[in-house]
């Protein structure tokens, strides 16, 4: 620690903030951010990251999924929360400003401690305390559940697709569950009801069996007999064949016979929730199902949460509507590609660089994500000028590509070194042009979803 720098660029307007104790700021100087603590600068470090959190406590990540509109927003780069917090600053919508998975953490080469030290560091310097979450996302192992809570994330996302199996055709129901099901209905608030027949109760046994004991398992080794809080998320997503509303009633069924409590639900959802791109598929049928999906979570007083959300624009007034305004939207990748566009908008010859060691490497990338990709598709950058490049970014599959080539980009040390330094420069103290961007996009998604303003009753 030392006493404040005279290479100083610039104070963070709205960094400052005192708690009777301690006044705290943050500026920005030639090598980036720095802590000032009643006059001392520090490093943003662990140690800085928890002083926060226990002496500004809007820093610290608390359960949000309780709330009404919940939408969360990954960020791959460490960069992305001031032009998430901005975005959300004036709507009714509540952020889950730190989320990340396992495959996230590995392409990245980021941690959960860094992530979540990231969220606090931007929350404090951006003046926001309205409350965020902190997500860790889809988790399949019991330790990596376990370290995310010890650090405090106040959300956890399972993902049981390990468990999931394929329907055989046998007949496995047990008489006790045939006596719960077959010849009842069970009506919903929106005047449909959900029955089921022995087929379709078969097939829900041998497709989700395993998967309801895993998550039981989970709940009780964290949430019973451990003394966890957070938020529990089931995603039952990463499947290829969609949830029917039968199925999800009856995993609901069976998981509240158990006494798991969750906050949230993401089904399968009919179509194709590709990376970074619109919703494929059909839309009426979508809009059927919506309707009975939300009426299911409702019936047992969760939400529906919609994962790949990510510039799903044509559905988002469905999601909206039939769930009354309560749901969770996660959207990660999105945001990657807002960076990137200022890359080829700002910095072409680098961008060229990126996009052609992108292309080298998409093979690799692929086996990661499922994407429709036709490289076939994406112009030879050879044939564009500069001012051409951010148009790139309007074509999906040159979308999917630098989506889905994250990892392969940032793993290789002279891009990322320059991709960093080139988002870093251009942030200064009247020109945030990353944040300014973000803020346009995810506005965007929160009005097709129209959420209220702040101002708005």
């Amino acid at each position: 620690m030392a006493r404040e720098s005279n290479d100083i660029l610039f104070r963070h307007p709205r960094s400052e903030h005192t708690n009777g104790r301690h006044t705290a700021y943050m500026v920005r100087t030639s090598s980036g951010d720095v802590l000032v603590v009643d006059g001392i600068a520090q490093s943003l470090d662990r140690q800085a990251a928890q002083f926060l959190r226990t002496e500004f406590s809007f820093t610290a990540p608390v359960p949000v999924l309780g709330r009404d509109c919940t939408i969360g927003l990954g960020d791959r780069l460490g960069l992305a929360a001031p032009g998430h917090i901005a975005a959300v600053r004036n709507y009714q919508a509540t952020p889950v400003l730190v989320q990340q998975s396992m495959r996230e953490l590995n392409l990245t080469g980021r941690t959960w401690q860094d992530i979540l030290d990231v969220g606090t560091f931007m929350t404090f310097r951006e003046g926001y305390t309205a409350g965020f979450g902190a997500d860790g996302d889809h988790l399949k192992q019991a330790a990596d559940i376990g370290r995310v809570l010890s650090l405090g994330y106040t959300m956890v996302t399972l993902d049981c697709s390990e468990h999931i199996a394929r329907d055989d055709g046998e007949d496995r129901v047990p008489s006790d569950v045939a006596d719960r099901y077959l010849g009842r209905t069970f009506g919903l608030d929106n005047g449909q009801s959900i029955t089921l027949d022995r087929p379709q109760l078969a097939r829900a046994v041998n497709i989700y069996g395993k998967a309801l004991d895993f998550t039981a398992d989970i709940w009780r080794m964290f949430w019973v007999d451990g003394t966890a809080t957070a938020d529990f998320e089931l995603s039952i997503d990463e499947t290829t064949q969609p949830t029917t509303p039968e199925q999800h009633f009856f995993i609901a069924n069976e998981l509240t016979r158990r006494d798991v409590r969750m906050a949230t639900l993401a089904p399968r959802f009919c179509g194709e929730f590709q990376k970074g791109i619109e919703y494929i598929g059909d839309v009426a049928r979508f809009e059927r199902e919506v309707d009975t999906h939300a009426a299911i979570a409702r019936y047992f007083g969760y939400k529906l949460s919609v994962h790949s959300g990510s510039d799903k624009f044509c559905i988002f007034p469905l999601v909206s509507r039939y769930t009354r305004g309560r749901y969770h939207l996660k959207t990660a990748g999105t945001s990657w590609l807002e960076a990137m566009r200022l890359i080829a908008r700002l910095q072409p010859q680098l961008y060229r660089r990126a996009h052609a060691w992108a292309v080298e490497h998409v093979q690799e990338a692929r086996t990661y994500y499922h994407v429709g990709l036709d490289m076939a598709r994406i112009p030879n950058l050879a044939d564009l000028s500069d001012q051409d490049l951010p148009g790139l970014f309007d074509l999906d599959d040159a979308r999917q590509l630098i989506h889905i080539t994250y990892g392969v980009i940032l793993k290789n040390s002279i891009l990322r070194q320059a991709l960093y330094r080139a988002w870093h420069d251009m942030d200064a103290r009247d020109s945030r042009p990353y944040a300014d961007a973000l803020c346009a996009h995810i506005g965007r998604h929160l009005e097709a979803l129209s959420v209220p303003r702040k101002n708005e009753e």
